[in-house]
Order: C-alpha cells, then structure tokens, then sequence
C-alpha cells in the first residue's frame, strides 16, 4: 500500500518507538494523527511536525477514549488507513520480591494497557478502515501493525507482567489477520530488542554500555527510525500478513 497520503493513527506516539513512526510516516506523505495520553508531549511533537500531523488524548485501554480519538480523525480526515499501536507500559517486579508478592494490580495494569489496550485500538481501528473502499486490485483496505517484544520470547526475571502481555499480542497477530482477512486488513506485529527511548535515556552510562554488549551485532541500542523503517516495510509490502517480525541485532535476553 502507497504512504502517501494515507491516514493513520500512531498510538503512543508522543515519544520514543511511536514518535520515531510519526515523524517517518508524515515524511512519507501521510496523515497522521498521534494518540497519546502525554497531551503535552503530543502537542509539541504535533507543531513540531507540522499541518500533516494532530493529536488526540487517548487512554487506549478505555474503549470511549479511542472511540472518540477515531472520530476525531474522521472529523479532521475523513479515513483511515493504518494503525500502528506502540503505545504500553512496563513494571519490573518479581513475583516475590523483597516487599513482598507482586500487587496483583500491577500485573492487571501492564496487561490492561500492553495487550487490552492493543486490542482495543485494534479492533475499533479495523471496524473504521473496513469501510473504506479498496485501495489495490486484490482489494487491500488497510494495515494494522502491533508492538510486542523479545520479552514475549526470552522475559527476564521480574517481567511476568510485561512478558505475558507482550506474548499476548504476539498470539493475537495471526488470529486477527485471518479475522480480518475478508475486509482486506492486513496485521502484523514487530518485536523490538533493545531500543533507545526515553527510558533508556535516564539509565546511567555503564547500564547503557552493558545494555550495548549484550546485543550480537551490531553492538548499540536500536533506533527509533529503524522500528519505523520497518513498519514502513510492513505497510508498503502487501504480502507480508500475519507475521511477528524480530527486530532486536539478534540478541537473546538472559535471565537477569
């Protein structure tokens, strides 16, 4: 599917992973539409990008919040076209710690917003794009892409929550691409190694070295362009559907 001028919502995209999408997508040619609850940051980034992108404050995880961040972009655009959900959260908390057993809480809460949030976007996004009329000759209407992680794979000790939720949308990727088969919505799902965002910003200079080390090649934090290139290849590519694409210089997480 062509970019440009397409309409797509980024969720999440206020900073890191997210924000690296919007900046590539508008580049493309594309309109785009962050959703974010950050409404600070999403502004800046909103007049820092240009007429080509908005914001909408969006908790992904509540259905009345999405709902209206999607008829907002159909206020403003009239379509959509992609969803890309980057949007999530992490809490790293062994299941008994030294404070004691994981909250419960805690684990509802990364899984509410990682996975139900995903889902939810995903869901409400491909009930808008499977109206629109198709875009190509085999009928293609959209393309929704998910962030999951290697923690879906290899998650280390204090990533119940975070890992489970990321296996989640890892294991909801196929089912909702034949789901969504017969609209001509495609779904896939990246799964990103180590990247520099804003939390490994704050992290001391040995903790990013060490985080640096343990990648196989090449030896740095992933960038965020490199995610949106990516997805740029997700949306662009029409036979790529239903896959879970590693994006991580091939490392595997040890235990700690």
């Amino acid at each position: 599917m062509n970019i440009e001028n397409k309409v797509a919502i980024v969720t999440g995209g206020a900073s890191g992973l997210g924000l690296g999408t919007v900046k590539a997508l508008a580049e493309k040619g594309a309109k785009v539409v962050i959703f974010d609850l950050n409404e600070e940051k999403a502004k800046q980034a909103s007049n820092e990008l240009g007429e080509k992108v908005s914001y909408a404050v969006v908790n992904v995880s509540d259905e009345a919040a999405v709902h209206a961040g999607i008829q907002q972009t159909m206020e403003q655009h009239g379509s959509l076209h992609i969803c890309v959900n980057c949007a999530g959260v992490g809490i790293a908390q062994k299941i008994i710690g030294r404070s004691g057993v994981i909250p419960f809480e805690n684990f509802k809460k990364v899984v509410d917003i990682n996975l139900f949030g995903t889902f939810n976007v995903l869901r409400l996004a491909a009930e808008q794009i499977a109206k629109n009329e198709p875009l190509t000759d085999s009928g293609e209407r959209g393309v929704i892409i998910n962030t999951a992680s290697v923690a879906a794979y290899e998650g280390q000790m204090g990533q119940t929550a975070y890992g489970a939720s990321k296996a989640g949308v890892v294991g909801l990727t196929l089912p909702a691409a034949r789901d969504l088969s017969s609209f001509g919505i495609r779904v896939n799902t990246i799964a990103p190694g180590l990247f520099r965002t804003p939390l490994a910003e704050i992290l001391d200079d040995h903790v990013v070295e060490k985080l640096e080390k343990s990648v196989e090649f090449p030896k740095r934090l992933g960038r965020p362009d490199e995610y949106a290139d990516l997805v740029k290849f997700m949306i662009e590519n029409e036979y790529i559907n239903g896959e879970v694409v590693r994006l991580d210089g091939s490392i595997r997480m040890s235990p700690r």
